[in-house]
């Protein structure tokens, strides 16, 4: 099985141009022992936590029996051994007691070594298990090294070179049962995409939202550049990873109850916390639906969950600012208001939205009622005076924020298209081209739209091959502004140049430059530098160009 769950662009200009690979030094050893050390926790209360609701469930008996058990020896493993190196026995099951490693003696093993160590090279001090490993002050000193260090930095340097023409893509990748997120740089003038580097993740990830802002990160300057990701995953935690920075282990933050810690660094006591399902003003207690990055307040970070809540984190100290209960069910989608910083619009699966402003949590807040559940809420970026809601039924919603409804049911839309017959599970308005449109569907159609003031009328539809669609998503910058990002259930990435498509040019004349001669439609995805498309029969594209979207309809609200 493999499956994008959801994209997102990194604007040019924000990558650095080498990004550097990961150094693992006596600090970042002690950060993720510290990590480690809490996951290792973590397990020790499950454990004990499951045995006693044995003991309960079956008598004093099967609590004799369990304690006389096999499963008892991890348990006293785990507590009263020393790890050398907790981060690798995290994930490594230990037995004390193996008939077949007995007679090897690995007890002992350090002590054997340490008597029969050599002068040559240095011990490396990091780890206790490893004194006898020796190394050199320079590579040219070692003879099992035959190429010089020089070279082998100037050829990583230059793959992993990304240029300022250059747009990084972020997928959120599920495969084999193995969860990542893949980073690609997509080169324009070159038709090439190709995947850069990857991050492993701990679980299904459902959403990413890319930062401008060094987070968990020492000796920088907090409003400085960068260039950083969040993700939302089926685990309630975030975690925020340098998209700079190659070959990670853990994450430069986590926004949870993963990482719930006081000042000293020591973990707190949440035992009691720890099995409760119920929502709290500190954490999500179930998964992270979707994020949004302030861009005005770039500290502030909002999330919403399946434990219906929404949060807003700062960023510079990792902690939760504020928890908002505006909705009964699943929050599924969230957007900040372009112009008004404070204002966050959400949706949910109680059929309703809210546009709430975040300094007044107990204000009563303007609602909004649609026919079925929400799936994106999207605000006009050309227009902020306006919101965009796609719904499971397949229709999408246009909203007038400044006439709000007495209550949910009397809402009246400024329009509304039905614009899939199955779920509009991928939405997006171009930030750059005003009026443009593309929606996808679980029916695998990804359609284009143009939005006038009569009301909106489909370019064109088509099947990109991605399978379900799971995220449509126009490049942020203007050079690639008809570049659009399709991902879904098959696990590819396709980007289409839109522009390239003849209906596209006629219904944008007026945005894109005059060509002479027949134009190849552009589509390219990994491994392929471009991929030419059939025109209207012969390639299944249906076009809208000149005439009203069957299904939408002008609604007067005078």
């Amino acid at each position: 099985m493999s499956m994008i769950t959801a994209t997102g662009w990194v604007p040019r200009g924000f990558a650095a141009p080498f990004p550097t690979k990961y150094t693992f030094d006596e600090e970042e050893f002690a950060r993720i022992a510290e990590l480690a050390k809490l996951q290792l926790d973590d397990a020790n209360e499950d454990l004990e936590d499951a045995r006693k609701e044995a003991a309960e469930g079956n008598g004093a008996e099967a609590m004799k029996d369990e304690d006389g058990s096999d499963d008892e020896a991890p348990s006293k493993t785990l507590k009263s051994k020393t790890l050398v190196n907790p981060t690798i026995s995290t994930f490594l099951p230990r037995r004390d007691e193996d008939d077949d490693l007995k007679e090897y003696d690995l007890e002992h093993y350090d002590d054997d070594v340490e008597k029969d160590k050599e002068d040559e090279g240095m011990g490396m001090g990091m780890f206790g298990n490893v004194k006898s490993l020796a190394y050199h002050a320079s590579n040219e000193d070692d003879p099992y090294i035959t190429m010089k260090e020089n070279e082998e930095d100037d050829e990583d340097r230059e793959e992993l070179q990304i240029l300022a023409t250059d747009n990084l893509l972020l997928a959120a990748k599920v495969e084999d049962e193995v969860a990542h997120l893949e980073v690609y740089v997509y080169e324009d003038e070159a038709d090439n995409l190709y995947v850069h580097h990857d991050i492993m993740l701990p679980a299904v990830p459902l959403c990413v939202e890319w930062l401008d802002l060094p987070v968990g990160k020492a000796n920088v300057e907090k409003d400085s550049r960068a260039n950083f990701v969040a993700v939302g995953t089926f685990d309630p935690d975030i975690e925020i990873w340098d998209l700079d920075t190659i070959d990670c282990m853990y994450p430069n933050a986590i926004l949870g109850r993963g990482a719930d810690t006081g000042s000293d660094g020591l973990k707190k006591d949440k035992k009691k916390k720890k099995k409760s399902k119920k929502a709290n003003d500190e954490f999500h207690v179930d998964a992270v639906l979707s994020l949004a990055a302030n861009s005005h307040h770039r500290n502030l970070l909002a999330s919403s969950s399946a434990d219906k809540t929404v949060k807003l984190w700062d960023l510079n100290t990792a902690k939760c600012a504020k928890s908002y209960t505006h909705h009964t069910d699943k929050v599924c989608s969230i957007a900040w208001h372009p112009k008004e910083s404070t204002v966050l619009l959400s949706g949910s699966y109680d059929r309703t939205v809210v546009a709430a402003d975040m300094r007044a949590p107990d204000a009563k807040v303007p609602r909004w009622g649609v026919e079925s559940d929400v799936e994106t809420v999207r605000w006009d970026p050309h227009d902020p005076n306006f919101f965009y809601v796609s719904t499971e039924n397949g229709i999408i919603h246009y909203y007038d924020v400044r006439k709000a409804p007495a209550s949910p049911a009397a809402s009246k839309p400024v329009w509304i298209l039905q614009a899939h017959d199955e779920s509009v599970s991928a939405f997006d308005i171009n930030p750059v081209i005003p009026g443009f449109m593309a929606t996808g569907s679980m029916d695998k159609q990804v359609k284009l739209w143009n939005i006038q003031p009569s009301g909106p009328s489909m370019v064109v539809s088509r099947d990109l091959d991605v399978g379900k669609v799971f995220s449509t998503v126009f490049a942020p910058d203007e050079e690639v502004g008809f570049r659009l990002a399709v991902a879904g259930s098959k696990g590819v990435v396709q980007i289409w140049d839109t522009s390239t498509n003849p209906a596209v040019r006629r219904a944008f004349a007026s945005r894109v430059a005059p060509v002479e001669g027949e134009i190849k439609e552009r589509l390219v995805g990994v491994g392929e530098d471009s991929s030419e498309s059939e025109e209207d029969e012969e390639g299944g594209v249906e076009t809208g160009e000149g005439k009203g979207a069957e299904g939408w309809e002008s609604m007067d609200e005078d």
